[in-house]
């Protein structure tokens, strides 16, 4: 086991639940289509690592930088955040697109995008092949995921994270004060994720080509789903059990 200071970003779709509350041939493409969209904003955060997919959200980290650093981290996870949110929402286009009428591929359209992020120490583990983060931290950039923001897409900010590179943020930034579970009253700050301004790629419109292909993708990958030989996905509890 090996410890460190660690950036730590959770990006969670909201609107899983409701769209993933479908009839069984919906429900196996919702499952793929929700794979698709996580695949895209990890591939469109290569500075980060992918350390677990847990349900509707992807966990991401990175080595933190060296100590007074604080704003390139900021940069970092602002320009993360907004190149993911971008890339969710042009695959949630492409999925809306295709020419399956199930509600598995046309019922994306209410799906969001929020972030969490902060930056302390985690010991990382091991086991099997499969690294985990474990330590407080960790366990506090989960609890996070439960806050009073009022609007659908945003970046909430640990304190920690924020004081450290505030100068960095841009745009309007508000504060709250979230009661988090086994840490009591804490200061966080939240932007408007469609509010970062950073060059992002982009992508064109769907063709018919690109929506024939992707209708029978999420046909051949449902396929499996829908005969029973693959289950359904268990969103496991987001929190770790204990901290190292």
């Amino acid at each position: 086991m090996t410890s460190g200071r660690a950036v730590l970003l959770i990006a969670d779709i909201g609107g899983y639940t409701d769209y993933m509350s479908s009839h069984r041939m919906s429900l196996a493409h919702a499952e793929v289509n929700t794979a698709r969209m996580l695949d895209r904003m990890i591939d469109a955060a290569p500075g980060f690592d992918l350390i677990e997919i847990e349900g509707d959200a992807a966990f991401l980290s990175r080595t933190a930088r060296s100590s007074g650093a604080g704003d390139a981290d900021m940069t970092d996870i602002l320009q993360a955040a907004a190149a993911m949110h971008r890339a969710f929402h042009l695959e949630r286009r492409y999925v809306a697109a295709n020419l399956c009428p199930c509600s598995g591929c046309k019922g994306p359209d209410g799906l969001k995008l929020k972030f969490v992020a902060h930056v302390g120490d985690v010991a990382t583990q091991t086991i099997r092949d499969r690294t985990k983060l474990v330590g407080i931290d960790v366990i506090l950039v989960h609890r996070m995921l439960k806050n009073p923001v009022d609007i659908p897409e945003y970046v909430l900010l640990s304190e920690d994270l924020y004081r450290s590179g505030e100068q960095s943020v841009p745009g309007a930034v508000h504060e709250v004060s979230p009661e988090l579970e086994g840490f009591g009253p804490t200061r966080a700050w939240f932007v408007d994720v469609g509010d970062l301004d950073y060059p992002v790629a982009t992508a064109s419109a769907p063709t018919w080509r690109g929506r024939l292909g992707r209708t029978f993708s999420a046909v051949g990958r449902g396929l499996p789903y829908m005969v029973g030989a693959r289950k359904h996905q268990h969103i496991p509890a987001r929190e770790p059990v204990a901290a190292a």
